[in-house]
């Protein structure tokens, strides 16, 4: 687990992937961005840290693991992060769901 998270970049980031943005007790998902293959803590730390814009993960590769559990370092695909309910499926911790307000960031949109 200590190996995903030390693979996570963001500003100020904590044990759980919470960072200088995003910082409440259920904000602990980081995202693999598809343009560069890097999980970030939120597209805010991937501006400000990466050299290029942030690139939709299309509908055809939500199956991809791409989203990271900050709580237990699972990683799920898309679709099992879509499909969550705001809780990791593998060890039930809560996930923010107003995310679901940022999803167009990182997910082509339906």
């Amino acid at each position: 687990m200590e190996k995903e998270r030390s693979r996570i970049f963001g500003l100020d980031l904590d044990a759980q992937t919470r960072c200088a943005h995003w910082h409440s007790a259920l904000d602990i998902v980081a995202i693999r961005m598809k343009c560069c293959g890097v999980f970030y803590a939120c597209k805010d730390c991937h501006e400000a840290l990466a050299d290029h814009p942030i690139q939709t993960w299309p509908r055809g590769e939500w199956n991809e693991k791409a989203v990271l559990c900050g709580a237990c370092g699972t990683e799920l695909t898309i679709n099992q992060y879509l499909d969550s309910d705001n809780r990791c499926p593998a060890c039930g911790a809560g996930f923010n769901p107003g995310c679901r307000g940022h999803h167009h960031f990182y997910f082509e949109s339906a």
